[in-house]
């Protein structure tokens, strides 16, 4: 298969019509037109049909489509490295919420500095999720949550940020002990089906607490808002700024420290863009180091 039908294909699909990618590519429309045709008799399913002076994809073509971008793009790559410029290109990334908000921008802006030609592709989910796009080879890197489980051996992790739990609480009740406040007020869980919510019902059960729980969430900006506003206390990772402006609240410690949550990095060791991951590695080490001691 010719990988500049395949550019062709993708090009006549963004640009609506034979003409407009025919200008894009700097060739006749007829060899536009002939390109399609050969890649349809290789495919053997039609991809492209004409409404009057503009095109319209048909299902094959929908369904080959985003494969057809990551082949261009895994060519791209190729080419690149080939050629010993492996610091340029586009990077596939996940990141989970709080290292979405968090830390990643930190991250970017060291990577760009360092690599101004890299590209970088930012695909949010859950942590499970984002696992399995890497170890899939759709995403080189991620930015998720200790997975509770062994990794295959095609991956690697390595920790950034380790979050204990703490006690949210609105300041009027500083004084009192968190055993006190978990056992006597509201409680405003964070999700068990999350990693994170599953230490804190672990903690919980551990010193025999048994909350009255009023609500269940699965985002921690929300239980911050909901705490200050008097609905309950919470138990949560103490999770990286930015957290909701205008807030009175105490983090108070646990007499018995537990941490919630370990944040680091997955990669796929298959990835074709492994130069641009040490990249990634390396700066995001430095941006989460301890600040040096005075």
């Amino acid at each position: 298969m010719d990988i500049n039908f395949l550019k062709t294909f993708v090009a006549v699909v963004d640009h609506g019509s034979m003409a407009a990618a025919a200008r894009t590519l700097n060739i006749s429309p007829s060899a536009i037109a002939q390109q399609l045709h050969a890649l349809e008799r290789e495919l053997g399913a039609p991809l492209i049909v004409r409404v009057g002076r503009t095109v319209r994809m048909t299902e094959p073509g929908g369904r080959i489509l985003n494969q057809a971008r990551q082949l261009l793009r895994d060519a791209d790559d190729l080419r690149r490295i080939a050629n010993g410029d492996e610091l340029s290109g586009e990077l596939r990334l996940g990141a989970c919420t709080t290292a979405l908000v968090g830390m990643l921008p930190e991250i970017l802006a060291r990577v760009s500095g360092k690599c101004p030609q890299v590209n970088v592709h930012i695909q949010s989910g859950n942590s499970s999720q984002l696992y399995a796009e890497v170890e899939a080879g759709n995403l080189d890197a991620a930015f998720v949550l200790e997975a509770p489980y062994l990794l295959p051996k095609t991956c690697d992790w390595t920790m950034l940020r380790e979050e204990l739990l703490i006690l949210l609480a609105p300041r009027h009740l500083a004084h009192r002990h968190p055993h006190d406040l978990l056992e006597n007020e509201p409680l405003i869980r964070y999700d068990r089906n999350q990693w994170g919510g599953r230490r804190a019902e672990e903690y919980l059960r551990q010193a025999g607490i048994r909350p009255q729980e009023r609500f269940e969430l699965n985002a921690l900006n929300p239980i911050a808002v909901m705490v200050n506003r008097g609905l309950g206390v919470s138990l949560v990772p103490d999770w990286a700024a930015p957290w909701p402006e205008g807030l009175d609240l105490v983090r108070l410690p646990l007499p018995t420290p537990c941490v919630a949550r370990r944040i680091g990095i997955v990669w796929s060791r298959a990835t074709i863009r492994m130069g641009l991951v040490s990249v990634l590695l390396e700066e995001s080490a430095a941006a989460c180091a301890p600040p040096p001691s005075p």
